[in-house]
């Protein structure tokens, strides 16, 4: 079937356009957020394609995948359709309640969708369905599945790994409060998107603190597997696919013991706490022994393909699809 949905979370579309589908993105002159089309730095398969706004109209489009209540209105706009009624539709939920402008307070945030009982709307975590006020809307959960970019991992730097994006404007919410006392604990390299004002923001000394602003995927995942553990030290959010990466590479993590983290991450695989001395200490452990680290890394990584492989991923979302277009 042909698929609409836009490149919304780089990650993610990359997952879920290695299924068996047509899959149509739109893509606008300026590449803005409505037209990003397809990604430069992941691999994507030619069944990938973008498609103008215009071209859009003469395109079959069997279902689409809406992302953001943008993409209601871009809908109505580009195809003359409305979701949900003569356009079957799924609404993905990315997030965990609180994050968006206008969700309200956590734990009454109301979806935005739980008024329709004619969009079914997917979680991403089981955490999430929790945590929503889903209304009237149909609900189901399909966990995240990865591109396994196999087991990689040396730790053959005795330095922690953080993946983040815009710690600076996003701030407590992805822990960035939380990196000086883990640069006191051991030599730390932050990889993400905005990393620019990090330092002096927190007061991080450049000698304990690498940035490595926007690196592509695959130069990524190389170099988070040289380092000897890898740091999740987000206080909200709906479930990190760099933290699954990093676990499919082979690396035992260290992170908040909140939101979905605690059921991916099993206790062989590393620690979890809302203690941050206790990850602390746990980093120092886990530096100073690398038998111990290279064990719970492969506990990360056997973990990781049993629960976030990416067959049982796109199995659920084709049983999904075709429910809706049914």
């Amino acid at each position: 079937m042909n698929v609409l949905l836009w490149h919304v979370h780089g990650s993610w579309t990359t997952a879920f356009v290695q299924g068996r589908h047509d899959y149509l993105l739109p893509v606008t002159p300026d590449r803005d957020a409505d037209g990003l089309g397809r990604a430069r730095t992941w691999d994507w398969p030619a069944s990938a394609r973008e498609v103008t706004p215009e071209a859009l109209r003469e395109e079959q489009v069997d279902v689409v995948v809406l992302q953001r209540r943008r993409d209601l209105e871009l809908v109505r706009e580009w195809l003359g359709r409305e979701p949900g009624r003569d356009l079957p539709a799924v609404f993905l939920e990315h997030n965990a309640p609180g994050l968006e402008p206008g969700d309200g307070p956590v734990p009454h945030t109301r979806h935005p969708m739980a008024d329709r009982d004619d969009i079914p709307i997917a979680h991403v975590t089981h955490f999430n369905r929790l945590f929503y006020d889903n209304g009237r809307a149909p609900t189901t959960v399909i966990e995240h599945g990865i591109v396994d970019p196999g087991e990689r991992y040396t730790g053959e730097l005795a330095r922690a790994a953080v993946v983040t994006n815009e710690p600076v404007r996003r701030g407590r919410t992805v822990g960035a409060d939380l990196l000086p006392g883990l640069a006191a604990a051991a030599p730390v390299d932050v990889f993400g998107m905005g990393l620019s004002g990090l330092h002096q923001q927190y007061g991080l000394d450049p000698d304990r603190v690498a940035l490595h602003d926007d690196p592509p995927q695959a130069a990524m995942h190389a170099e988070l597997a040289r380092r000897r553990v890898y740091v999740h030290p987000v206080r909200w959010t709906s479930l990190g696919l760099s933290l699954l990466e990093a676990m499919h590479l082979g690396m035992p993590v260290v992170g908040l013991a909140t939101t979905e983290a605690v059921e991916a991450v099993p206790a062989e695989a590393g620690i979890l706490s809302t203690r941050p001395e206790r990850l602390w200490e746990a980093v120092r452990e886990l530096l100073h022994d690398q038998d111990a680290a290279r064990l719970a890394g492969k506990a990360a990584r056997a973990a990781a393909l049993e629960r976030y492989g990416l067959g049982r991923f796109l199995h659920d979302w084709d049983r999904l699809l075709e429910e809706v277009t049914r």
